[in-house]
C-alpha cells in the first residue's frame, strides 16, 4: 500500500465519519479527528464485510464511500448502545 493510499483511506474514514455523526447525533458521540477518524475506517470495514459476506462485493474489493457512511452510522450506533449501557465510558 502506497502513502497515497493510505492518506485517501485517512480522508474518506474522516468524511465518512462526519456524516455519520451528522446523520445520527448524540451527546455521547466520539469527539476530534482521530476518533472521527477511526469511526470512518471502522464503518468502511464492516461494510466491506458484510458486502463481501452477501456476495455484494468480490474478495479483492472494498466498499465505497457511500456504504462507508452507512457503515460508519452503524458503528455509531453500536457505540451509543455501549455507552448507554455503562461497558464504556463516553
Amino acid at each position: 500500500m502506497s502513502f497515497g493510499g493510505l492518506l485517501w483511506i485517512i480522508i474518506v474514514g474522516f468524511v465518512a465519519g462526519l456524516i455519520a455523526r451528522w446523520l445520527a447525533p448524540g451527546p455521547n458521540n466520539p469527539s476530534g479527528f482521530i476518533l472521527t477518524t477511526i469511526l470512518g475506517i471502522a464503518g468502511a470495514f464492516l461494510a466491506t464485510f458484510i458486502g463481501q459476506a452477501i456476495g455484494h462485493y468480490s474478495p479483492d474489493q472494498g466498499a465505497g464511500f457511500i456504504m462507508a457512511t452507512i457503515g460508519a452510522v452503524v458503528v455509531l450506533f453500536i457505540w451509543h448502545r455501549l455507552v448507554a449501557s455503562g461497558v464504556i465510558k463516553g
